[in-house]
């Protein structure tokens, strides 16, 4: 009999959270793995994306390279939001309060929908005053005013995916979000020669495979959310609506939300200081297009593993585990620097070789060779930045990120590649800034990182 009530109780005894028990480094392996390979797929898709584009002619990448910033900002509102949310839901999962964690994902419904209207607006009004404010070239303008509209216009699936995908992730799941990102990146490897070539639709059937895959995504992700058991779950029937929730989820979510959007800022920045160069300007951005491509392959498996500890670091905060917490963070370090130090010797060994990938030109591989090498000298710096911005996430500390953020693509980035384009008048000499950027972001995170650890971890 005492067997039996033992047994009974047991199985009515919450399991605990493995992101509070398990072995660290089979931990973060098991919960990065998913997102670094989803991460790795969806880099894929976007260099595969780029190689058929470029196979229509250099104005065609130009075209998308100078959409790309509106793209990225679609990312970073979709992204930041959802990281918002990851973050709230990771500690409130933490402090064993479920009923807030659901809330958290509840108030993710409407919020998907806010930034869809946003998304919607910008493709039908400002599509082609944007495209306008870089080229006068009829063919570049006419593809960028194209892909613009159709990517934002149809951007409804990708606004609601990104938020479920990081409600799921919250919980230590990371293989569902994996598959999530799988079915999308795989539809449109698939689908971009139909269209683009098979169909004739140039940079406009480039876009729509992009839609289509989100689409197939968002389906899958409901599929998911509503037919699998998950430790959060999402009922809109007795829905209550919570400012304080919003500001819970924006605390984080909007300081990632302006990290990224600066990146759209620097992209269009510096698209406006390298189509300057007389000439050379139309080659220099789609030089510029084409790393920014290539380095997402180096890059986005860094920020899945950032996805992957974000989730145990933010538990371990919430749980006042500090032990797990830093071990989480050397652990997730040492990876970063050796995803980045692999890139930085391809980006050194064979730069020609990556740009011949998108059919360059002999003026594209002579600009572009220097580039990359150049470029490139950012990568380990970077990898430091990223992983200690990961902490300042996970621990509710936005605000630090967004500052590292500042330093590195906005405060630095671009007056620095300025005042280089106008001393030297080389386009060469503008690649410069990546490292000196990055350099001063990581000394700016250190310093914010020591003063983490003399404050609020301090308390733990």
């Amino acid at each position: 009999m005492e067997t039996a009530v033992k047994q009974i109780e047991s199985k009515q005894t919450p399991q605990p959270n493995r992101m509070g028990v398990q072995k660290m480094v089979p931990l973060v392996i098991s919960m990065s793995l998913p997102t670094i390979f989803s991460m790795l797929v969806q880099a894929l898709y976007n260099i595969v994306d780029s190689i058929f584009v470029s196979r229509i002619n250099e104005s065609a990448i130009t075209a998308v390279s100078l959409v790309f910033p509106i793209q990225n900002l679609l990312i970073a509102v979709c992204i930041g939001t959802g990281i918002g949310m990851n973050s709230l839901i990771a500690r409130r999962l933490g402090e064993k309060k479920i009923k807030e964690a659901n809330l958290a994902a509840d108030h993710g419904v409407l919020l998907s929908a806010l930034n869809y209207v946003f998304f919607l607006l910008l493709g039908l009004f400002a599509a082609a005053p944007f495209a306008h404010s870089f080229t006068k070239n009829p063919q570049i303008l006419k593809w960028a005013v194209q892909y613009m509209q159709i990517v934002c216009i149809g951007s409804f699936s990708f606004c609601f995916e990104a938020n479920l995908e990081k409600v799921i992730g919250a919980t230590g799941n990371m293989v569902y979000p994996m598959i999530f990102q799988l079915t999308g990146a795989v539809a449109n490897i698939i689908l971009d020669p139909i269209f683009i070539f098979t169909l004739h639709m140039d940079v406009a059937g480039a876009a729509i495979a992009t839609i289509i895959g989100q689409f197939l995504s968002l389906l899958v992700a409901v599929y998911v959310i509503r037919h699998k058991k998950m430790e959060v779950h999402i009922s809109l029937r007795d829905f209550h609506f919570s400012w304080q929730t919003i500001r819970d989820i924006y605390t984080v979510g909007l300081p990632s939300i302006v990290m990224n959007a600066i990146g759209s800022v620097m992209t269009s920045g510096l698209n406006a200081i390298l189509i300057t160069f007389k000439d050379i300007g139309n080659t220099a951005v789609a030089v510029f297009g084409v790393y920014f491509k290539l380095q997402m392959f180096v890059f986005m498996p860094v920020f899945g593993l950032n996805q992957g500890i974000i989730p145990i670091m933010g538990y371990n905060y919430g749980a006042h585990n500090k032990r797990r917490l830093n071990s989480c963070l050397r652990i997730g370090i040492v990876i970063a620097v050796c995803i980045m130090l692999f890139g930085m010797t391809l980006f050194m060994a064979i730069p020609g070789q990556l740009l011949k990938i998108f059919d360059a030109s002999p003026s594209m591989l002579s600009m572009g060779i220097p580039a990359l090498r150049t470029i490139s000298l950012c990568f380990l710096p970077a990898a430091l930045g990223i992983l200690l911005s990961a902490e300042f996430t996970a621990v509710g500390k936005g605000t630090y990120s967004l500052i590292v953020t500042l330093m590195r693509q906005l405060c630095v980035l671009l007056p620095a590649a300025a005042i280089l384009a106008q001393v030297t008048g080389r386009v060469n000499a503008v690649w410069f800034a990546f490292p000196i950027a990055e350099v001063s972001s990581l000394l700016t995170s250190i310093i914010l990182h020591i003063r983490l650890k003399k404050t609020l971890l301090q308390k733990l």
